[in-house]
């Protein structure tokens, strides 16, 4: 039986990268259909004011990225928390990507501001602090394509830290069996890592951009976090019902 995975996009992507790219929520979609695990998907693009109605059951709901700043004020952003933590206090699993990462974090009484490193891009290794069940398989060492100047700068108080580096601290957490985040990008592929770049090139400096563009020479792990995310939604501890 699959999992039933609602994907709640929080952007579109720049009109000369959709026909190539289509959007978050496909590259989402195409990376887990290549998971041992089978997954069906809803996508509704919540910057438009789409979401899933309330007789629709999922077996958990993802936030995609986003130019948006997680802190920002604007409408949408606040519709969106407020249906968040309605899911999550009712128990409903949820998983974050960049800004979905942030996001919860700071409506689960984290801290999310703008970085005083300044903007992460191309590929980023991390340190995997903290082993579970589902982080199959297991690794030492994590490497995932970024692209962000917002960062998550206090996790919740229950939070449990997986992943972080000298540049990203908090750069993956999960809560419980409940709630699994990360600042990286396991959608993305190198193509469009390189199309972002390019595009933001004069905003982000000379070096800043060789730097990324460099690092897109090596691999990266998004297919592992999403088996890890998969794995995640599907775990069910010991003396729990199936």
């Amino acid at each position: 039986m699959s999992l039933r995975i609602c994907i709640l996009e929080t952007d579109v992507l720049r009109p000369e990268l959709v026909d190539q790219f289509q959007g978050y929520g496909r590259m989402f979609e195409q990376l887990f259909a290549r998971q041992p695990i089978a997954a069906e998907f809803s996508l509704y693009n919540v910057m438009n004011g789409e979401y899933p109605s309330d007789e629709q059951s999922f077996d958990a709901y993802l936030v995609t990225g986003s130019k948006a700043d997680s802190f920002g004020s604007d409408p949408w952003i606040q519709t969106l928390k407020t249906f968040l933590l309605e899911r999550y206090q009712r128990g409903d699993k949820l998983l974050g990507v960049c800004f979905g990462h942030q996001l919860l974090a700071l409506l689960l009484g984290g801290k999310t501001e703008r970085a005083t490193q300044g903007w992460g891009v191309g590929i980023h290794r991390y340190r995997v602090s903290a082993q579970q069940p589902w982080m199959t398989p297991a690794i030492e060492d994590l490497t995932l394509l970024i692209s962000h100047q917002d960062q998550v700068t206090r996790l919740p108080e229950n939070a449990t830290l997986i992943a972080s580096s000298e540049f990203c601290r908090y750069a993956a957490y999960h809560i419980d069996d409940q709630v699994l985040c990360f600042q990286g990008h396991p959608e993305f592929v190198h193509d469009y890592s390189r199309a972002l770049l390019d595009l933001r090139q004069q905003h982000l400096g000379d070096e800043v951009y060789r730097k990324g563009l460099a690092s897109l020479s090596a691999e990266h792990q998004g297919e592992t976090v999403a088996e890890w995310m998969m794995r995640f939604v599907a775990y069910k501890p010991e003396g729990t019902s199936a």
